[in-house]
């Protein structure tokens, strides 16, 4: 794929060869145009390989839409350009370890596949690891309604790096529900298998914590409405962030950088 380096700045055809940008990355990019048409790839018997990817990375695109939905509360100014992708990207890891269902109409399984969303950053540049040092605990319920995120006492200063400007932070406790996906072929697209339980949340937020005072640390508890009843295709991604803001007059002034949210467990 060639890249355009000079001044002209365009997209569109122009003769045989397409300009156009991709999303989080610099410059412009060149590509010759063309191809086989829309009634080939969806009809041709050459391109039933391609029909049976495109159906796969839909359903795997919208199991990782669901995730970004059950997260949308605290998603903003949590994600880097290529945050879909990624997570696009593990679904069709999990898709591929579907060992029951043909090619084309694979499962979403995320149930029995849950160390694939471990450790995930919905910002790639920016770890929670690597901004907040202070000890924490995780646990949860049995029924897996309630999650706990527990920090211990710190001194901000020497554990949490916050960006210059900040006077002060705070933790967050977010859970969502995400259902497995199947493919239904009277419909011949992927649906959740619960769609019920799918894309529920909850959302706890710290308390605005000073960064230049002693930190005594807190239990944030993110709670699923009562009686709320799980199922094995469905899993609850517990999420820890945190953010930073800037505290003028009493009132508190988000950063837009430095922020940010990590799936730390599946279950």
């Amino acid at each position: 794929m060639a890249k355009q380096k000079g001044p002209l700045k365009y997209v569109g055809t122009i003769g045989d060869i397409r300009h156009f940008k991709i999303k989080g990355q610099e410059g412009f990019f060149a590509g010759m145009a063309g191809g086989p048409t829309d009634t080939q790839v969806k009809t041709a018997p050459e391109f039933q390989r391609t029909r049976e990817n495109m159906s796969e990375f839909g359903g795997c695109a919208k199991a990782g839409k669901s995730i970004r939905v059950a997260m949308s509360e605290v998603l903003n100014g949590m994600t880097d350009p290529q945050c879909t992708g990624r997570l696009t990207s593990i679904m069709k890891k999990i898709n591929l370890e579907d060992g029951t269902e043909a090619r084309g109409e694979r499962k979403v399984e995320i149930s029995t596949q849950r160390t694939y969303l471990h450790g995930f950053g919905f910002d790639k540049n920016i770890s929670f690891a690597s901004v907040s040092y202070v000890p924490y605990l995780l646990n949860h319920s049995v029924d897996r309604l309630i999650s706990n995120f527990t920090t211990l006492a710190a001194t901000p200063a020497s554990s949490i790096n916050a960006p210059a400007g900040a006077t002060h932070f705070r933790y967050i406790n977010a859970i969502g529900v995400v259902s497995d996906y199947a493919f239904n072929a009277s419909t011949g697209t992927y649906e959740p298998t619960n769609p019920e339980l799918n894309e529920l949340s909850s959302t706890t937020y710290g308390s605005y914590s000073p960064l230049n005072a002693a930190y005594a640390g807190e239990v944030l508890d993110a709670s699923l409405p009562v009686g709320t009843v799980m199922t094995a295709d469905v899993s609850v991604l517990q999420c820890i962030g945190i953010e930073f803001f800037q505290e003028v007059n009493g009132n508190f002034y988000k950063f837009s950088s430095g922020n940010c949210l990590t799936i730390d467990n599946v279950y």
